[in-house]
């Protein structure tokens, strides 16, 4: 994953440019008939049962839009709730709570349904020495809010983008001519440009397992689209020698069962691809 200093850039850049598409020249329907020396309280309203995401967030965005507004968590990220709880409130002007209030709940509304999968899965594998990864299967421009929340809920991150680890898959590998050109062209190019970056590989059978392990310098095997014979045999062949991954339609049906093969991680794109929004709303008090 990226540094804290690149994630913290990509926040700052969701919330300047979510606050420039959905205000734009000024919010006309509270200055038209809210004055600006009003001042008001709202609170951060539970209507669903879930794991809580966002309010790190939440507290950028109110700073963002005016650093004067005041917020008293009552619930903090990675925590349970109920419906009927209440996360937060906001207190301040009443122009500057209105014009976050949307960024904040179509944030916290995402990732706390991104969060409450992820621990979902999270407890299935409990006991197993197997944990969950994201992907990059996420929504353009907010990879950084739905990364944070698989974080939240108990996951753990893949890669952030294409530029801060090696992926060799299937269409990478057959237009280099094979897996060991992949990765010896791959470790050439990483000593030429002198950067230190960990490599995986995709794999799409068991001869493809055995061909990856001749070469040296592969931090994880990717075991994609193996059945529960085929990955054990494949993780036994691998041994110590570097980390795996399953993955490819894995879900709350087989989650279980391909960890019991002895893989390291399993990821799932549906995390942050197939999620309802859990129903928050923001009421004035």
């Amino acid at each position: 994953m990226i540094t804290e200093e690149q994630f913290q850039k990509e926040l700052d850049i969701i919330i300047s440019n979510a606050i420039r598409e959905d205000v734009g020249d000024g919010d006309h329907s509270s200055l038209s008939c809210i004055p600006a020396s009003a001042t008001g309280k709202a609170k951060l309203l539970v209507k669903e049962d879930g794991i809580l995401a966002g309010i790190e967030f939440a507290k950028q965005v109110f700073a963002f839009v005016d650093d004067s507004l005041e917020i008293e968590v009552l619930i903090e990220d990675g925590q349970k709730v109920v419906y009927g709880d209440i996360a937060f409130y906001v207190s301040g002007s009443s122009q500057s709570i209105l014009k976050a209030e949307r960024l904040v709940l179509n944030a916290m509304q995402r990732m706390s349904a991104i969060a409450t999968k992820t621990n979902f899965f999270v407890n299935l594998l409990e006991g197993t020495n197997t944990k969950i990864l994201d992907t990059r299967k996420t929504t353009p421009g907010i990879r950084a809010l739905e990364k944070w929340a698989v974080k939240i809920g108990g996951g753990v991150n893949h890669r952030f983008a294409l530029y801060d680890m090696i992926m060799l898959k299937d269409n990478h590998i057959d237009f280099a001519g094979g897996i060991t050109n992949a990765i010896q062209k791959t470790k050439d190019y990483l000593k030429e440009t002198k950067r230190d970056l960990k490599i995986i590989v995709e794999a799409r059978d068991l001869t493809e397992i055995r061909e990856i392990l001749k070469s040296d310098g592969v931090y994880r095997i990717l075991i994609d689209n193996f059945n529960y014979e085929d990955t054990r045999t494949a993780v036994k062949l691998i041994g110590e020698k570097c980390l795996t991954e399953s993955s490819g339609g894995i879900n709350e049906k087989t989650i279980r069962k391909y960890a019991e093969c002895g893989v390291d991680y399993i990821s799932s794109g549906a995390l942050t691809h197939s999620v309802y929004n859990l129903d928050l709303s923001l009421k004035a008090v």
